[in-house]
């Protein structure tokens, strides 16, 4: 779905260190341990100061822009031509410039190459169940789909206390991995010739 903008750098999760800062930043210092998130915060709109969403009217995600949103123009060149940016992170990159509010600042001694994957997987599938879905404890819940974002929801309803999480996936080998983060009941599609349902 997106609009074909390119050249451009891909990428949207990892886990990296602030080589520098712009004008007018202060919450961030070079040397402090960030991890890039797409749907950043602004702080002020309505949607940031909601409990309920996350959809920051200056920085939620947006596939087609290419560009900075200060200034409309890009941070990377090539032979002095543009390289556009991806969903405001680019973490396809051994450097990348994102706004400060797609930054979330975290603890030195966390190994970047492990928490990587909260600036995304465990933080979407986690977030929404613990933000969206909100199932009461005791009810049965299904997740469709277990890689991280299927696993970190379905850590969230365990942690909420549903008494029965199916997970639902083609690959019957990550059973045995879903059962870790509270899959009570696997359930293949591909196994069945009629509705499961």
């Amino acid at each position: 779905g997106q609009t074909p903008v390119f050249p451009r750098i891909l990428g949207h999760e990892a886990g990296g260190i602030v080589e520098s800062v712009g004008e007018g930043v202060t919450e961030l210092v070079p040397g402090d341990h960030v991890l890039p998130v797409f749907t950043g915060e602004c702080k002020e709109c309505a949607h940031c100061k909601s409990e309920e969403s996350n959809m920051c009217d200056l920085l939620r995600i947006n596939v087609d822009r290419g560009v900075m949103i200060g200034d409309g123009q890009s941070r990377f060149t090539i032979n002095g031509k543009p390289i556009f940016h991806f969903v405001g992170t680019s973490t396809f990159s051994e450097y990348t410039v994102i706004h400060v509010g797609c930054l979330a600042k975290i603890n030195p001694e966390a190994p970047l190459d492990k928490v990587c994957i909260l600036s995304c997987g465990i933080s979407t599938g986690l977030g929404a169940t613990l933000n969206v879905a909100k199932p009461k404890k005791g009810q049965t819940v299904a997740i469709f789909g277990l890689g991280a974002v299927g696993l970190a929801a379905m850590e969230g309803a365990r942690l909420f206390g549903a008494s029965r999480i199916i997970g639902v996936d083609l690959n019957p080998a990550k059973y045995e991995q879903a059962k870790k983060f509270g899959c009570t009941d696997f359930v293949n599609p591909k196994d069945h010739s009629k509705p499961v349902q």
